[in-house]
């Protein structure tokens, strides 16, 4: 076992955009004055959620749903393992997690796609509500796998919210991913500068 590429650029590059879009977007959710702010900041989450979904089918190894989404049995013989403080170690997203990275895209849609309904004046005060049901339920998902990030970084030993800074993990070497994909992680940015553009003219 050795530090290996596991997470491309488009991963943690998305990863962060949605870290400060989210929270710039709660602490500005109530003020007037930053009103464009706040829209700002749901659109970059939008965008990154609306970027993702293609990139889980397209992207490298660790990127694809088809790598971290797993059925029942296997997320219930991870948290029991967890439990008895000896989990089996994932290279990529752990089965937990994994459902964690899909409520959060999910919540992410249907949040960003209220709040601008809201922005747009497409609907009354119901579908502001929901647009704060919607990121207060976000919240709370994000909440969770904070505990789980922390969680897994004391049991497994490795930091994990390094790893999604650079890139590495522990892992063979022939599990590494080839390629960090530079020109995807830039087309990144310059969907997330469009859509945040366009959804708040």
């Amino acid at each position: 076992m050795q530090k290996i590429l596991v997470w491309d650029l488009p991963v943690r590059l998305g990863h962060w955009l949605m870290v400060g879009g989210f929270g710039l977007a709660w602490l500005t959710g109530d003020s007037e004055s930053f009103r464009l702010v706040h829209v700002g900041a749901g659109a970059t989450v939008l965008a990154v959620a609306a970027f993702r979904l293609p990139w889980g089918f397209i992207g490298s190894r660790y990127a694809r749903f088809a790598d971290f989404v797993r059925g029942p049995a296997a997320v219930r013989a991870y948290l029991f393992g967890l439990l008895r403080l000896q989990p089996a170690h994932q290279v990529g997203h752990n089965p937990a997690g994994g459902w964690a990275i899909v409520l959060l895209l999910g919540l992410a849609l249907l949040t960003g796609l209220a709040g601008w309904a809201t922005y747009a004046d497409l609907g009354g005060h119901w579908l502001e509500e929901l647009h704060e049901g919607l990121a207060t339920a976000m919240l709370i998902v994000v909440i969770v796998h904070l505990a789980g990030v922390f969680t897994g970084s004391l049991v497994h030993g490795e930091n994990l919210v390094r790893a999604m800074v650079n890139g590495r993990k522990a892992g063979s070497p022939d599990a590494a991913i080839r390629s960090a994909r530079p020109l995807a992680a830039a087309a990144l940015l310059a969907w997330v500068a469009l859509a945040g553009w366009w959804i708040a003219s």
